[in-house]
């Protein structure tokens, strides 16, 4: 509509580079999971419409330049979301987490609406690249603190922030490919990705500090708490991802360049092993028709595949070496050690760190170990469609965990000097 100034203007950079490459990579694994997933399930081809259109929603909105048009995507991502987690609808269950998604993200992307007409009033153009050298006038203006707020709600309600995580773990209705791919590895991280987006724009004000450091702080803390209070593998795996969105929002509210560092090795290493840990959730349903943590032990023998992948996803999100998540986690401490935050601040990401580490080994190991757990059925090894991705996503925070110069020049530094 370019009389409106809305056009297709699309940007490719190092931040961009990196979310599309998630969103392919990770999406082609899943829709390879879901063919043996809904192998012989008569709405298998709906399913693969509905991911196909939120896998082109999120790459529209990682890549669009013009906000009218970024807003677009990001409530095509929300009505995608709803038609996946939705997809059982014949349980009531499902209709409602898809009812409250949608209702909690789409409402949330009215306030993002209004706050980049605004900044198109403010700058005269709607060009995201456009309003950066428009910084100076952006915050010196009335209208600043007004646009603050309004990019802060659309960006928690989408991320999952607290006081609107709870639409996340109740999206766990969804099928175990939908968790993987949208709860987990991308459109959850849509409103970290607005976050950095606008980061040049809104960033070094008390506002933007005080108010992304308590949300998402008091949302690492909560996440944590919550995933060790579970016993269901999808809704422990969904309450640690809320916990990393809190850690990243907490980073990008910092802004320094160490925790801007830490928030994009955190943010790949997340994508790599929380993807794979939700893949493996998928396949140990399937083969022991329970999603009980505590019904499930002595699994290695019986899917060593399985095990091997989930293993090393599990070090990466405990933040152990030799993986990726190592490097995130010790880019983390050390960001929030060389900055004057307070005692109480790197307390509670020790705090959270001591969880991490304990929700790990609940997810990712505790069903291989020790004896047989007695079950009413034979487990053995998943088909190759899944335990693929799986092992393709830890093998990948492995390599990259012993080899970080492969990502380092060509991924990580760019999307940390687009930020």
């Amino acid at each position: 509509v370019p009389t409106l100034s809305i056009n297709f203007s699309f940007l490719l950079d190092g931040l961009s580079l990196m979310f599309a490459l998630i969103v392919c990579g990770i999406g082609v694994l899943v829709i390879v999971y879901s063919g043996g997933y809904l192998a012989g399930h008569p709405l298998q081809g709906r399913f693969y419409a509905f991911l196909l259109l939120f896998m082109g929603s999120m790459l529209g909105l990682v890549l669009a330049d013009n906000s009218i048009t970024l807003f677009v995507f990001w409530e095509l991502t929300s009505i995608s979301s709803y038609l996946l987690i939705g997809f059982n609808n014949d349980r009531i269950e499902a209709r409602a987490a898809a009812l409250q998604a949608l209702l909690v993200t789409g409402l949330g992307g009215l306030p993002l609406l209004a706050a980049f007409l605004m900044l198109g009033q403010l700058t005269g153009g709607l060009e995201i690249s456009g309003w950066m050298a428009h910084t100076a006038a952006v915050h010196a203006s009335p209208l600043f603190l007004p646009i603050l707020i309004l990019v802060l709600v659309g960006a928690f309600t989408k991320s999952a922030q607290a006081p609107f995580h709870f639409w996340l773990p109740n999206a766990m209705e969804a099928p175990t490919p939908v968790s993987a791919f949208l709860h987990a590895a991308t459109m959850v991280k849509a409103g970290v990705y607005l976050l950095a987006r606008l980061s040049p724009l809104l960033s070094g004000t008390e506002v933007w500090t005080t108010v992304n450091a308590a949300v998402g702080g008091t949302t690492m803390v909560l996440g944590a708490y919550l995933a060790y209070q579970h016993a269901d593998l999808k809704r422990i795996l969904a309450y640690s991802t809320v916990s990393l969105l809190g850690t990243l929002t907490l980073l990008l509210g910092l802004g320094s360049p160490p925790a801007i560092q830490a928030a994009v090795v955190l943010l790949l290493a997340h994508a790599l092993y929380k993807g794979a840990l939700f893949l493996v959730a998928g396949g140990l349903e399937h083969e022991t028709g329970t999603r009980d943590i505590t019904r499930m032990s002595g699994l290695r023998r019986s899917m060593p595949v399985t095990a091997a992948a989930a293993g090393i996803a599990a070090l990466s999100m405990a933040g152990l070496p030799p993986v990726l998540g190592f490097a995130g986690k010790e880019t983390y401490f050390e960001a929030l050690w060389n900055l004057p935050v307070s005692a109480l601040l790197l307390t509670l990401a020790v705090l959270t760190a001591m969880l991490t580490l304990a929700v790990a080994g609940v997810a990712g190991v505790r069903p291989f170990m020790g004896e047989m757990a007695p079950s009413d059925q034979a487990p053995h090894e998943t088909p190759l469609s899944f335990w693929l991705g799986p092992a393709i996503l830890a093998g990948l925070g492995l390599i990259l965990g012993l080899l970080p110069g492969l990502a380092e020049n060509s991924l990580l530094s760019p999307a940390c000097s687009a930020i």
